[in-house]
């Protein structure tokens, strides 16, 4: 069998395998509600129209469910799919699915739902990541438990990209205000929301599969880290879900009262470029950027070391990374030759999230050695970042996480916030999505080489995971963010 990717193609005839949420509605000994510190929330509950990642965080697995999901390991696992056949030109995939399966607002959970959830993605979407679904032919129902996915042209990349909010099953009946009232399959659904502070999940007590273990979780929004931390301190949450201090650490190193777990993620902090207008259309002027940049320096001053050095779009759990940090080594008089003795003034337009805040301070002081003067510009996040940044591009440089699971195709689209136009970038991604295994790595070692290159963008760091948690929370912290997801539904606690 293939492995799967992105953009890697399932070649194998039959998966079948116990899911994530278990396969018999077996409750569990409940504990008491908890509650998860976050700081960005999310502007509605959306995220089939609204961009940004904490819509999927609080939802995805958790109320929402897919045909299948991503375990720790980034591999893909069945969930309402109990199995799946491909076909041998890797073209139809034939889903068997769970049966007993009900959504929140009491509709069953059939092969229509797919055909619509689907469907629904191409129609009713609005993402740019929606055309990732353009390979889909046609979706079908051969019966109750049984739908039929054909590809126009076999793709490496559809099934993982079934396992990101993209997959998510919708109900037929449950699509009236996405924004508010969220119906799916999952664990828990929404008990409430208090604007500005909080969203409280509790346990779906019509679940089909294993119950979690703590009925209530409470997603408590800090408009600071310090604030979070705070509340940790005095009991006022139990998890801090990522830590947006990370020299704050020592404040919890008392191993009696506190865990911590480090690991990695998809997370390129990106320092983003507007490649369609000055300076930074011009090539010789983003080269001067990676260059004028101390990744090791900027990295230890703005997130205290953790996290890792990457040099493209690509982290090292993707099977074909390659280590590309010495593409531009730090090199103040390369990066003035470059400029030819110019200077520029330019507007740096960030979230007001710690992390970007504090990146910021160091690129503004490294590129002023190299005659670059940057303005920087926070932006409440998500709303007003969202709207200027991403939506209208009026931006100069910015800086942003992009959380989402092998996301470099998001540079193929030239009308994205980057605005980088490269035909061959989308050639090599179109190939390594139709071809061999072994194709499909050389290529997209090369795209992400190519977006190296050509300075499209400067990657500061790979974001790690860390979390602190309250030493009786015994189970279920993930280790590593591989999906867009934060995943509640294994926590247990002493």
């Amino acid at each position: 069998m293939r492995r799967i990717g992105t953009w890697v193609a399932l070649g194998g005839l039959l998966l079948s395998a116990a899911c994530g949420g278990g396969s018999a509605a077996t409750p569990t000994t409940a504990t008491k509600p908890l509650a998860v510190g976050f700081v960005a929330e999310p502007a509605n509950l959306d995220f089939t129209a609204t961009e940004g990642a904490a819509i999927p965080q609080a939802l995805l697995v958790n109320v929402y469910e897919g045909l299948v999901k991503l375990d720790q390991d980034g591999k893909i696992q069945p969930l309402l799919a109990e199995k799946w056949e491909v076909s041998p030109d890797n073209k139809t995939y034939t889903f068997t699915l769970r049966k007993g399966v009900t959504f929140t607002n009491g509709a069953p959970f059939t092969a229509d739902d797919v055909v619509f959830s689907i469907d629904r993605v191409k129609s009713d979407w609005k993402l740019k990541i929606k055309s990732q679904m353009d390979v889909v032919d046609k979706v079908e129902k051969k019966d109750e438990s049984t739908a039929v996915v054909t590809l126009k042209q076999p793709s490496n990349g559809w099934l993982y990209s079934m396992a990101t909010r993209l997959g998510a099953m919708f109900s037929r009946t449950g699509v009236a205000d996405l924004a508010n009232k969220p119906v799916g399959t999952g664990p828990y659904q929404l008990g409430s929301w208090k604007r500005g502070d909080s969203i409280q999940l509790t346990a779906n007590e019509k679940y089909w599969g294993t119950k979690p273990e703590v009925p209530q979780i409470t997603l408590k929004y800090f408009k600071d880290a310090t604030a979070m931390n705070n509340a940790l301190l005095t009991g006022g949450i139990d998890i801090i879900s990522a830590v947006q201090a990370p020299e704050s650490l020592a404040q919890f190193a008392d191993t009696n009262r506190f865990q911590v777990v480090e690991g990695t993620t998809n997370g390129e902090v990106v320092l983003s470029m507007n490649n369609s207008r000055p300076p930074f259309n011009d090539k010789k002027v983003r080269q001067a950027v990676r260059h004028a940049i101390d990744h090791r320096a900027l990295l230890d001053t703005a997130w205290a070391g953790r996290g890792q050095l990457i040099g493209s779009m690509v982290p090292p759990t993707d099977p074909w990374y390659e280590d590309r940090t010495g593409d531009y080594p730090y090199d103040v008089a390369k990066a003035k030759e470059l400029l030819g003795g110019k200077t520029h003034n330019v507007k740096m337009r960030i979230p007001n999230l710690p992390y970007a805040v504090a990146a910021a301070q160091v690129v503004k002081s490294q590129l002023a050695q190299v005659g670059i003067t940057a303005e920087i510009d926070p932006l409440e996040f998500p709303a007003r970042w969202l709207d200027v940044v991403f939506k209208q591009g009026d931006y100069d440089l910015s800086i942003i996480n992009h959380v989402e699971p092998r996301d470099m195709g998001i540079f193929a689209d030239k009308s994205y916030y980057f605005r980088y136009d490269n035909p061959e970038f989308g050639k090599l991604l179109a190939s390594a999505d139709s071809g061999t295994e072994q194709e499909q790595a050389a290529d997209l070692k090369a795209a992400a080489k190519l977006l190296s290159e050509d300075a499209a963008a400067d990657w500061l760091f790979l974001f790690p995971n860390l979390i602190v948690a309250k030493k009786d929370i015994t189970g279920g912290l993930p280790k590593n963010g591989i999906s867009e997801a934060f995943d509640f539904t294994a926590l247990t606690k002493r």
